[in-house]
C-alpha cells in the first residue's frame, strides 16, 4: 500500500490530541479560579439587550448567508442559560439549526437554484449530479468532512438534489449531537466549570473521531467499488 494511502486511512490522532490538550489547559485555568466573566459580559451585553426570540430567529436565519453558526451555538448558553434553563436553550438551538439546514436545502433546490447555477457556471464549476444510490454516501461524507462551511454543505446538497428524507435524517444524526455538545461546552466554558468543560470537550473529541472513522469507511467502500 502506498504511504499516501496508508496516511489517509489513519485517524488524525495528533490533531485530536492537540484539541484535547487545549481543552485540558482551559479547564485547568478555570479549576484554578481564573474567571473571564468580566470580559465576556461586555461582549454579550448587546446580545442580552435582545429577546430570546430574536436571538434564536437570527440563529435560524443568519447562517444561511454565511454567518458562522458556531457564534450562536457558543453564546446561547452563557446568554440565555440562567433565564431559560439549559435544557430549553439546547432545545431551541437545535430547533433553530434544524430550521436552518431545512431552509437552505430548499433555497438551493428551488428558489435560488437559477442564480446558483449561473454563479457556478461563471466560476467554471459543473452542477453537482448524484445518482440515487450515491446520495447517502455524499451526505455522510459532506457532514463528517471538517473545514467545509456548514451553509456551503447545505447548498451543495440542495443543488445535488439528494432526497430530502435522507438529507434531513442523516444531517440530524450527524450534526445535531455535536451542536448540542457545543452549546453545553460554551456555557461551561464561560461560567468557569472546568470539570464540565473536560467532560463535554472529551465528548466532542470522541464525536470528531467517530466522524473521521465514518468518513474513512465510506471512502474505503467507495474506492473498493468497481
Amino acid at each position: 500500500m502506498p504511504p499516501e494511502a496508508s496516511a489517509t486511512r489513519k485517524i488524525p490522532w495528533v490533531k485530536l490530541a492537540l484539541v484535547a490538550v487545549v481543552i485540558v489547559l482551559i479547564a485547568a485555568f478555570f479549576l484554578r479560579g481564573l474567571n473571564f466573566r468580566g470580559y465576556y459580559d461586555q461582549g454579550m451585553g448587546l446580545i442580552r439587550q435582545t429577546s430570546p426570540v430574536t436571538f434564536f430567529v437570527l440563529m435560524a436565519l443568519l447562517p444561511a448567508v454565511g454567518v458562522p453558526a458556531l457564534a450562536f451555538v457558543l453564546s446561547a448558553g452563557p446568554v440565555w442559560g440562567e433565564s431559560l434553563g439549559m435544557g430549553h436553550v439546547v432545545l431551541y438551538s437545535l430547533l433553530a439549526l434544524t430550521f436552518n439546514f431545512t431552509m437552505t436545502y430548499f433555497l438551493a433546490r428551488r428558489a435560488l437554484r437559477p442564480i446558483l447555477e449561473k454563479l457556478m457556471i461563471r466560476l467554471g464549476y459543473k452542477m453537482p449530479q448524484v445518482e440515487a444510490g450515491d446520495a447517502t454516501d455524499l451526505i455522510v461524507i459532506m457532514r463528517v468532512t471538517q473545514g467545509i462551511p456548514y451553509c456551503v454543505q447545505n447548498y451543495l446538497l440542495g443543488l445535488a438534489e439528494v432526497p430530502f428524507g435522507k438529507y434531513f435524517l442523516l444531517t440530524a444524526l450527524l450534526s445535531l449531537p455535536q451542536n448540542a455538545g457545543a452549546v453545553l461546552f460554551g456555557d461551561a466554558l464561560m461560567h468557569g466549570r472546568g470539570r464540565t468543560v473536560l467532560m463535554v470537550g472529551g465528548l466532542l473529541v470522541a464525536l470528531v473521531a467517530v466522524s473521521h472513522l465514518v468518513r474513512r469507511h465510506y471512502k474505503s467502500r467507495k474506492s473498493a467499488a468497481p
